[in-house]
């Protein structure tokens, strides 16, 4: 009896062990599935992508005007430091050269120092070519001699027609003005296809053109300019103001009288545009193709809301706030 009552004993205690085992695998099970569906839902969380996270590639490829150059190698560099992984190579061939690679689809955007022509407007439309035109800056070309030019203190609008316009029979300095040297000029100018090269020849020459000529010399670098005028003391030149203001220690800066009294360019007189008829303002072309790329836009956007700062610092004269905020809009 004994026996048997200690086998039924040890059965039901057998018995026991085995459900409460099973209850216990029951609730780890279901402790698992918990668990796994909170992790799961964390890695979800944790990769799905944010804006932070995004991380811009690619090239932005401009060219064009060297008076705008300046302005979009520093939006460049800034933007830069923000998205590393985005190249954006910035060309000086002149407005001219810009205009032709953006119309044959090479560039996202053209530098400009003039509104693009009505030629080079059918050129992109035959191409299929759609832009959008930002203003970035006003500038004011400024004429230039050597900071060894003693008597140059101004020049009327008349008188820098009648040293540089096509056909020009000036010589010396004295064929300008009696009182002055009967000196050779030397005179210096950008390529024809160059903005500032443009403008000049329409404010100040009613588009007749510059003389050309072996006392001439044009360059599409500012800066082989600089060095001309710098280096000659009876030579004369013109580009863009930021070139002037970065090169004042060895050149002169000549006011000009358009009829109103002889006006020096500065930060001022280009702004309120009492520096007449030489103050300009400054382009950026985008194509709007272009402009689908995410690190294109970024780029344009980064430009115009953050090019105001950047002006002053290179030489140019920042537009109102009012206008930036206009420029901006176009983008979106």
């Amino acid at each position: 009896m004994l026996k048997k009552k200690s086998f039924k004993g040890i059965l039901m205690l057998s018995m026991l062990a085995v459900l409460l085992f099973a209850a216990a695998c029951g609730n780890n099970a279901n402790g698992g599935n918990t668990n796994n569906e909170t992790g799961n839902a964390t890695n979800s969380t944790t990769n799905a992508p944010t804006e932070e996270t995004v991380k811009l590639s690619g090239e932005v490829k401009v060219d064009g005007s060297s008076t705008v150059f300046p302005l979009t190698e520093a939006a460049a560099e800034e933007f830069n430091k923000e998205h590393p992984d985005v190249r954006v190579p910035v060309g000086v061939s002149g407005t001219g050269g810009g205009f032709k690679q953006f119309c044959a689809g090479e560039l996202a955007i053209a530098d400009a120092s003039r509104p693009i022509k009505d030629e080079e407007a059918a050129v992109c439309k035959e191409a299929g070519i759609e832009y959008t035109e930002l203003s970035v800056a006003f500038d004011g070309l400024s004429v230039v001699v050597s900071k060894e030019n003693d008597f140059v203190d101004h020049l009327t609008v008349e008188e820098l027609n009648k040293i540089f316009m096509t056909g020009s029979t000036v010589k010396t300095w004295k064929d300008v003005r009696d009182t002055w040297p009967a000196e050779n000029i030397l005179f210096f100018s950008p390529g024809a296809d160059s903005g500032t090269y443009d403008y000049f020849n329409e404010a100040i020459l009613d588009k007749a053109g510059i003389r050309n000529d072996t006392a001439i010399t044009f360059s599409e670098d500012d800066n082989a300019l600089v060095q001309g005028v710098s280096g000659s003391k009876y030579g004369i030149g013109y580009f863009g103001f930021a070139y002037y203001e970065e090169n004042q220690d060895k050149l002169k800066v000549v006011p000009v009288d358009s009829g109103t009294g002889a006006i020096t360019p500065t930060y001022d007189t280009i702004k309120d545009g009492s520096y007449a008829p030489l103050s300009r303002p400054l382009f950026i072309y985008v194509s709007n193709k272009e402009l689908e790329r995410p690190e294109v836009k970024e780029f344009v956007k980064y430009y115009i809301n953050n090019i105001g700062p950047l002006a002053g610092e290179v030489g140019y004269v920042a537009l109102p706030d009012e206008q930036y905020a206009t420029e901006a809009a176009k983008i979106q």
